[in-house]
This record gives structure tokens, sequence and C-alpha cells, in this order.
């Protein structure tokens, strides 16, 4: 079983495409799945969009009546397909964003590296459509702001788009310690990485394209308060970590690049 998490709020502009979206592609890659959504306090219309595709699709829906976060709703979401799952070294959890920046196309690739062996699986993006070049360049350096070892192979930590296998995610949620996130945004995301990475025998990433033009709304996200963020957020997420895992340091080109953009 493959479990599709998806935080959601304030997307009614795009979920529908993005469930459509997600129908489609199993239609023509058969495999058994669920999609778990929550809908996090959303004032735009997004629950009452959401009813009829709960008729139509494997879809459960979670509504908090306040917003609470990302990384909560991250991690509601990843619970709850754990105590679905009866088969955790074979069924997935796979995080996607609900604004449909991230093409569900691309699902087929991860699902296939996990079907071969992966334990976890990173989509690493191409951004289109992103006309801030600050921005680009916070997401491409985000691991040097985060000051802490990156994991082996994997450039783009704060995608968002992976896939996780359940007994991956059982291993590094066992001390079952709440919060198991204890940063949010974008953070969060590298944090999930960083944690799922101790336990999985074999990381591999797929090559997407982020269409960020998709989106039907202004960006949240204000690079220098990313970058910030970031440097604030390196400790929790460095505490997360495996001892002895690989690192990686900028190169002076990469270094000169973030300080010329920095200032």
């Amino acid at each position: 079983m493959l479990y599709l998490c998806i935080p959601s709020h304030d997307e009614a502009a795009t979920i529908g495409l993005l469930l459509w979206k997600i129908r489609k592609t199993f239609e023509a890659f058969p495999r058994e799945y669920e999609i778990l959504l929550v809908d996090d306090g959303s004032s735009d219309g997004t629950s009452e969009l959401l009813e009829p595709y709960a008729k139509a699709l494997p879809l459960t829906v979670i509504r908090h009546a306040e917003p609470q976060g990302y990384a909560r709703s991250l991690e509601e979401l990843l619970r709850l397909a754990l105590e679905r799952s009866d088969r955790p070294k074979r069924d997935a959890a796979i995080v996607m964003h609900a604004d449909f920046s991230q093409d569900p196309s691309a699902l087929p690739d991860l699902v296939r590296r996990l079907e071969s062996g992966a334990d976890l699986v990173v989509a690493e993006a191409t951004l289109e459509g992103e006309g801030r070049r600050a921005a680009r360049l916070v997401r491409r350096y985000a691991r040097f702001l985060l000051r802490g070892p990156g994991v082996s192979g994997v450039k783009d930590v704060l995608s968002g788009f992976l896939a996780i296998r359940l007994a991956t995610l059982r291993g590094a949620m066992r001390n079952g310690a709440v919060p198991f996130l204890h940063t949010d945004g974008r953070s969060a995301n590298a944090e999930l990485l960083a944690r799922a990475a101790r336990h999985a025998r074999r990381i591999e990433t797929v090559d997407v394209v982020e269409r960020l033009d998709r989106r039907q709304r202004a960006s949240r996200c204000d690079p220098w308060q990313l970058a910030r963020q970031l440097w604030r957020d390196g400790r929790a997420i460095r505490q997360s970590r495996a001892d002895g895992l690989p690192t990686r340091s900028a190169s002076k080109a990469e270094d000169a690049e973030l300080e010329e953009v920095s200032r």
C-alpha cells in the first residue's frame, strides 16, 4: 500500500487538480494506494471542495479547526500511515505538497525505486517559474545553511517530495517521542529526511521539475526569512542525525556565491 501524505492549507485552487492527476497516474500505473490529507484550518473553501473527491477516491481527510502548522500536519499523516499499515516492510508513505507544483506523473519513478529495494527516495527538483534569484540560491544551498552533515547523495534537502518505506519510518519514530518533528515549514522537510536517512539501508534520488508557476497563490516563503530559519533550525536537525554519516563541505565557488547573495 502507498500512503500519499498531503498537508494542505488554503489550497482550494489546486488541490482538486492534484487529486485528479493522482487518480489518472494510478490508472495508468496500477498500485494500491490511499490519499491521506490534512486540511489545516483552511478558510478558502478547501473543506467543501474535498467532499466530492472523498466519495470518488480512496481519500481520508483530517480537518483542523485552526491552523496547526506544516510539521504537525505532516507528522499526523505519517503516524496515520503507520497506524493503518499491516505490512510496513512493503508499504510506503509518499509526501507531497498540495499546491500542484510537484507533478504526480513522477510518482511511478519513486515507486519503482522502492520496489527495487530503496528505503528512502527523494525527488530532487529543478525549479521552474521561480523568478527570485534569492529563493533559488537559498534552496540550492540549504544544506550548507543547516551547518550539518548532509544525507549522502542528496542535494535538495528541502524537497518535501519523497517516499519512505514504512519500516524505515517506524524505526525513525520508534522512541515514541511527541513531537517527532521539532522544526516547522521547510525545515521540517530537512528534518524528516535526516531522521529517515538514519534508518534507511538504501537512499536514492530521482530528478523532477518543480513548477512553481502552477501555484495559484503568492509564495508564502520569503527567501531571507527562510535562510535565517534554516540557520536557526540547524541545531535541532543535527541532533536528529546519526553519528558518522558522511558530510559534504561547500566548494570555494559555492561559498563565494552564497556570501555574495547574502550581502
